[in-house]
């Protein structure tokens, strides 16, 4: 039924066309005027008296006849007030509280939304009115110039039992004075300009590491911030159990515990675990894919490969920090392996320098020598338990046994899922022997029995008669003593022309390059390229080369190369000598690897975490005083003083 006069649905007061329904309409209008008339101070709520043609107003909109609307209403001018204070209201009941509280918070909600809800007081709240029965008002929208008729929300009951939603015209119109309740919510700020991206401060592509103090719990807040979206909350080891945030994949997303940055360990997972036995990808295992994601997420491992011939010296350079610690690259590697030929008379103490430059980060996992071949394995402390047992074996390939100045010495063992062979050798010297070199390499492959214990990863593509076939990742370095197949005079002339880094020139007559492209030697290893100058033979402690008698010619017998089961396992991020090292004849040789690493299995003997632990108190005892015996020295030239004589 369609309601008379062209009324909305929503209006309270039905027009009729009888008398008695007009004198229903006067009274109604009155009351409306003089409500409007006490709530003036809503700039948008207007008094039928205040409108200036307010006869043809309500001919036009209600349709009421002249004399009736005169005779009904008296136009005055009136000012606008100040919203009165709230009356107090007669005691509700607790459903009724309820329910005003919640009208009261959604009418919030709305006033702060509407850009254009202009109340008398900014961020107040709107309470809807106390009383139950069903008024009708007549409001003036400023906007649109439109009168609508709206009914209060308490028309249902005083209970709070309408459910209805609030209509567009209660949110633009406000039906009762404003009333303040708590703090008013503000709406969020946002910056003018989009904030810098933040960078996750890493230290390397692997593991990291470094002989600097570094913040690793800015990278694990980041991290946790964006890794679990839990910016406020406690990561103890209590809030985790209790938010369930403990799992078995927890060692993959390093979370902190109480008083450190390692993974929460439950009693049940340390129970059911068995370090013994254990699948690749298995939950919980020490050696799978879930442990070495967390200490590499790349899955890769930088290592430190060096040669050097001592010449037998004893004395030992000042200062290790340029040899081990090159500038280019900003932080230390992984794991360090140092080969020596003609090593010194007092091995142990060359190791505790090794110890003493390396610092409490690093601890030797392995030694070995033979005769004076020497090799020194150190690894970061923090991955000595993914090692496993460590084995060596030696050759010798002198005619006479006995005399073991030339040789070859291996180390294996395997890290996580990756076996290494480390080999270090010293070939026949002489400008023309490159037969004899060959016959060295032929029998330290043939002869040098490892592994021994440990399974091979990969026995379907092991060679009996070829050590180096049977690990992943293999590195051989040592004084190979390949030369120049030039004269001295062609060589110097070619070195006075500052060729910088290009050594072209100089490595066309390599005779170690020339036998490993017909395949003779070295076969399946490959070597980075050569940027820097020959590495022997050297006046000891100048940048000449040999000045004596024997005017040896200059040449790169110092070399380091590797081969690799799988293809681009081993990437070489820098080849390179230190000029620094000037004790010897020769110059040292490193380079450093990035190497890829994969997971294993608990089956392998662990090497427990076995490490010198003498070596390693004696290195940190001596780097303490020295670094003491520094502070003291520079104490003690600020407090001298120079006094002259005038």
């Amino acid at each position: 039924m369609n309601p008379p006069y062209g009324f909305s649905p929503h209006a309270v007061a039905c027009i009729t066309s009888t008398t008695e329904g007009r004198v229903l309409q006067d009274q109604q209008v009155k009351k409306a005027g003089g409500a409007m008339r006490k709530e003036a101070g809503d700039s948008r709520v207007l008094a039928l008296e205040d409108h200036p043609d307010i006869e043809s107003f309500l001919n036009d909109t209600l349709r009421f006849p002249p004399d009736e609307i005169k005779s009904n209403m008296k136009i005055k001018s009136i000012t606008p007030k100040p919203p009165r204070k709230p009356r107090l209201a007669r005691a509700s009941s607790l459903d009724e509280k309820s329910w005003r509280r919640r009208r009261v918070f959604r009418t919030s909600q709305e006033n702060l939304i509407d850009p254009s809800e202009t109340s008398s007081s900014n961020g107040s709240l709107q309470e809807s009115s106390l009383s139950c029965p069903t008024r009708s008002r007549v409001v003036l929208n400023g906007d649109q110039g439109s009168l609508h008729n709206l009914q209060d929300a308490s028309e249902a009951s005083p209970c709070g039992k309408n459910k209805g939603s609030i209509s567009d015209s209660e949110k633009q119109v406000s039906e009762v004075p404003s009333v303040s309740v708590g703090k008013p919510r503000l709406s969020k700020i946002t910056p003018p300009r989009p904030l810098p991206p933040l960078e996750l401060s890493v230290a390397s592509h692997v593991l990291r590491t470094a002989n600097r103090i570094d913040s690793d719990y800015m990278d694990y807040q980041h991290y946790s911030q964006s890794r679990f979206e839990r910016l406020s909350s406690s990561l103890s080891d209590t809030g985790l159990h209790n938010s369930g945030m403990v799992c078995d994949s927890c060692s993959t997303d390093s979370m902190k515990s109480t008083f450190s940055l390692l993974t929460p360990l439950r009693a049940k997972d340390v129970r059911n675990r068995s370090y013994l036995e254990g699948s690749l990808l298995a939950s919980g295992a020490l050696l799978g894919a879930e442990e070495l994601s967390r200490y590499f997420p790349d899955r890769n491992i930088g290592i430190f490969v060096a040669t050097w011939n001592m010449q037998g010296r004893k004395e030992f350079p000042e200062n290790l920090n340029d040899f081990l610690f090159p500038s280019d690259p900003d932080y230390a590697q992984d794991m360090y392996v140092i080969g020596i030929q003609e090593g010194c008379p007092d091995r142990r103490e060359w190791e505790i320098r090794l110890q003493e430059t390396l610092g409490p980060h690093y601890v030797m996992l392995y030694s070995a020598a033979h005769g004076v071949l020497y090799m020194s394995v150190f690894i970061r402390r923090d991955l000595i338990w993914f090692c496993s047992e460590v084995e060596y074996a030696t050759v010798t390939t002198r005619i006479v046994s006995q005399i073991k100045t030339k040789g070859a010495l291996g180390i294996c063992f395997t890290f996580f899922g990756t076996s290494f062979l480390f080999i270090t050798s010293h070939f026949t010297s002489g400008d023309g022997k490159v037969c004899e070199r060959i016959l060295d390499y032929n029998k330290t492959i043939q002869a040098l029995a490892l592994p021994k214990n440990v399974p091979d990863t990969n026995p379907y593509r092991s060679n009996p008669s070829d050590v180096t076939t049977r690990f992943d990742e293999v590195f051989w370095f040592g004084d190979f003593n390949f030369r120049l197949n030039k004269d001295r005079e062609s060589v110097d002339s070619i070195l006075n022309q500052h060729l910088e880094k290009d050594m072209s020139k100089l490595l066309q007559y390599d005779q170690l390059i020339k036998e490993m492209i017909d395949g003779a030697i070295f076969k399946g290893f490959q070597e980075a390229a050569i940027h820097f100058r020959p590495s022997y033979k050297f006046d000891i402690g100048q940048d000449s080369y040999d000045t004596t008698s024997k005017q040896r010619t200059p040449s790169y017998t110092d070399r380091v190369i590797y081969r690799s089961r799988h293809k681009d396992d081993i990437h070489a991020v820098k080849y390179s000598s230190c000029s620094v090292v000037k004790t010897s004849d020769h110059r040292p040789v490193y380079g450093l690897f990035r190497v890829k690493v994969r997971p294993g299995r608990d089956n392998i003997p662990l090497a427990a975490g076995q490490f010198d632990r003498e070596l390693y108190l004696i290195g940190i005892k001596r780097r303490i005083t020295r670094e003491l015996q520094k502070r003291q020295e520079i104490k003690d030239q600020k407090s001298s003083r120079v006094c002259t004589v005038s």
